[in-house]
């Protein structure tokens, strides 16, 4: 995947915009846990007070709490606090506690002030709080302040008492605020704030609803911005996977559009089409996930393991653990599976290859009743692919009832430890909800994680194919400093002591050629099957690199030249006609698209095409099917020769291109085709393998294994040639060749 990286900078913008929106997304998710703790603990178990510090007090209670404060204690209770007569004080807190007077109103402080008030607060608002709580009519009050002068109540007591007496007074209230937990603590100090509230008059429960719609409000808000934030991070990461896909689609295209037939020969047709759809819609699915989910889990689950160990430090233990027994079924579960995907690829590949033959040959298939051998390549095919992917599928299946399983066991041993640090005040209800939601968090992002790692290998191995294509290094390749034509010798072809071996071959296919083709001239080619006549003509357009000696085009090496500026000017009609889905003009018209009607219609009446044209319903509009399925063997033989006409270059190539076609139109043709040669000049060459079709070339080179055993015209070659005799005599009679 690293290999296509580059593929991927053109959206440097969109993915940075993506990572933002993940991030955002991770910590809204985050943040949530949190609001729902404080609801429960803070909104609902502690009355909407979450804190040991009131915003006023009464004098009398201010003092209470200072005679159980320590001088430091004392000092910062006192600096935090102003006493305010009533006049003084704001409507709000007038309107807020009705029953109150002179009060002393907390100061505005800092986040440092706030946290050393609450924590010199605690103690002596579960003081006051306790000893307010008490019955004095109970067994525990007659006990602890059985002593009380009459007319005195227990602060005056208090007051008047040292330290050494105070606190064994107040040692049964000190050792029960020892055995809470901070979270006790903390839910008591704010029930004692609760209930001088209720002293002053406030409306305590209006407090605690308003304390909880804000607070779900802040969920709200933040739950909006989360689902935002994913929203935008999908559809930057579905633009970003799609034109990484394009892109990468239309480099292998350009690539294998560079490819000479030595690189067609290393990849067979069935698998550039898996390479250039499966395969890359998988590397795209993967750049998606990488987006999305890949930034998502280690964001979510390193953020949720740092909020439980922040919360509830006791209980990290069984992430841990829960954690161990996921890598252990993960990575057994990867050993499994990983191996199958590379198998996997190359079956489809292979499914591929059987469709497309079966396709292709249908028609022999059928003409030799092999109907079911067919059937039973392609159901062994398909079957292979289907076991593998159903093995990979089913140990896929088994993951998720696994996490599952893995899920609730964590939520009921979390449960199960909470309960008992419930019951030694460590933790509150709600502080044990959100460590849940937190394991649950942490156990589904490593389930993403290891739904990643599964997919990676997979798309790595697509990765690696489409990389292979676009890494292969070409045998035919434009020069680095190109010549220019020669145009005194426009439209010669030459061939110099010409030797061609294809690449792996023990033998040469053709041997010392050489030749010259002027314009105005036709030259032909005839030889008996496999003599390379066909070789011969592709390496004029260099689809092949000679292995020995010079071809040249217009006095110009063809190994110097663009290969483009080289296949301008050369119009090939190709042993089997080729049409293009689209209508008969455009097919016309693909080398000469500012080609006019005029001349098409003239092409069209020199390839013999303008009969069966104009009887078409809509003419040159006539729509042309896939492959030209739709028209007879022939008549995609003259529209392909048609189509090279209309392009008009300086050499026209036509290998076996007439061999479609009865001996009548044969000859109209050739007629047709030597007017239209002298009026423009062209070279052409022409690949033949009935005497009748080339018979009035201006050259004929005769090859056989690969060399030159005769050159001449027709004339020359009956009587200096002994194989273009034979091969004369076994096609016309004696009668006939005189005649012609």
């Amino acid at each position: 995947m690293i290999k296509l990286r580059k593929f991927a900078y053109k959206f440097w913008l969109p993915i940075l915009l993506c990572i933002g929106c993940v991030f955002i997304q991770s910590q809204s998710e985050l943040a949530l846990p949190d609001y729902m703790s404080d609801i429960v603990t803070n909104g609902i178990q502690a009355g909407g007070f979450d804190t040991s510090i009131g915003d006023v007090y009464s004098p009398e209670t201010f003092e209470h709490l200072l005679l159980f404060a320590d001088e430091k204690q004392q000092e910062t209770i006192q600096s935090s606090y102003t006493l305010t007569s009533y006049e003084d004080l704001s409507q709000d807190l007038k309107d807020t506690f009705p029953k109150l007077e002179d009060a002393y109103v907390l100061n505005d402080l800092s986040t440092k002030q706030t946290e050393e008030l609450e924590s010199a607060l605690i103690k002596p608002m579960l003081m006051v709080s306790s000893i307010d709580a008490m019955d004095p009519e109970s067994t525990q009050y007659q006990q602890m302040f059985q002593n009380i002068p009459e007319g005195m109540d227990i602060y005056q007591v208090f007051e008047m008492m040292d330290e050494q007496t105070k606190n064994q007074m107040t040692a049964d209230i000190d050792a029960q605020i020892d055995t809470m937990g901070e979270s006790t603590m903390l839910v008591a100090a704010g029930n004692g704030v609760k209930s001088e509230y209720i002293a002053l008059g406030a409306d305590v429960d209006q407090m605690q609803t308003e304390y909880i719609f804000f607070a779900g409000f802040k969920m709200l808000g933040i739950a909006l911005l989360g689902s935002l934030a994913a929203m935008a991070s999908a559809f930057l990461s579905s633009r970003v996977g799609s034109g990484f896909a394009r892109n990468l689609r239309k480099a292998v295209f350009k690539k294998v559009e560079s490819f000479s037939n030595s690189e067609f020969n290393k990849f067979s047709t069935a698998s550039l089409i898996t390479r250039t759809t499966n395969d890359i819609t998988q590397v795209q699915m993967l750049m998606i996930m990488l987006l999305r989910i890949v930034l998502f889990a280690p964001m979510m689950g390193v953020g949720a393991l740092i909020k439980a160990f922040t919360h509830s430090s006791s209980m990290t233990w069984i992430i841990l653990m829960i954690l161990i027994v996921i890598t252990v079924v993960i990575g057994v579960l990867m050993k499994v599976v990983l191996p199958k995907f590379k198998i996997i690829q190359s079956l489809i590949d292979k499914l591929n290859l059987t469709m497309r033959e079966n396709l292709t040959g249908v028609l022999v298939i059928r003409a030799f009743g092999n109907e079911k051998h067919s059937e039973e390549r392609f159901d062994k095919a398909n079957n292979d692919l289907t076991t593998v992917n159903l093995f990979v599928n089913r140990a896929m299946a088994t993951l998720m009832p696994i996490m599952m399983f893995i899920m609730n066991f964590a939520t009921v041993l979390v449960v199960w430890v909470g309960s008992q640090q419930l019951d030694l005040g460590n933790i509150a209800i709600g502080e044990m909800m959100a460590f849940i939601q937190y394991a649950m968090q942490i156990i589904m992002s490593f389930l993403f994680i290891a739904m990643i790692f599964i997919m990676i290998p997979r798309a790595s191995v697509a990765a690696d194919r489409v990389y292979e294509v676009l890494s292969t290094d070409l045998t035919i390749q434009d020069p680095k400093q190109p010549v220019d034509f020669d145009d005194s010798q426009r439209g010669v072809v030459e061939f110099k002591d010409v030797s061609f071996q294809y690449p792996g071959a023990h033998e040469a296919v053709l041997s010392h050629i050489s030749f010259q083709a002027k314009p105005g001239q036709t030259t032909a080619f005839i030889g008996s099957t496999g003599s390379g006549k066909s070789t011969l003509i592709n390496l004029i357009p260099r689809f092949y690199d000679v292995s020995e000696g010079e071809v040249l085009v217009d006095g110009v090496n063809v190994k110097d030249v663009v290969q483009h500026d080289l296949r301008e000017r050369i119009g090939v009609v190709p042993q089997k006609g080729v049409l293009f889905s689209g209508t008969i003009r455009s097919n016309l018209k693909y080398g000469a698209h500012d080609a006019t009607d005029e001349e098409l219609d003239e092409v069209i009446r020199v390839a013999q095409a303008k009969e069966f044209v104009d009887e078409k319903p809509q003419g040159l509009d006539e729509p042309i099917s896939q492959g030209g399925t739709n028209v007879s063997g022939g008549q995609k033989q003259r529209l392909a020769i048609a189509r090279a006409l209309a392009k008009n270059p300086e050499i026209l190539i036509f290998d076996d291109s007439f061999s479609a076609l009865d001996f009548k139109t044969d000859a109209t043709l050739r007629k047709e085709l030597s007017q239209l040669m002298e009026k423009n000049n062209n070279t052409v060459l022409i690949v033949g393998q009935r005497i009748a079709s080339i018979m009035d070339a201006d050259q004929i080179i005769v090859l056989d294994d690969g060399k030159i055993v005769g050159k001449g015209t027709h004339d020359e070659l009956m009587k200096t040639c002994q194989v273009y005799q034979e091969i004369a005599y076994s096609q016309l009679s004696k009668e006939e060749l005189a005649n012609a």
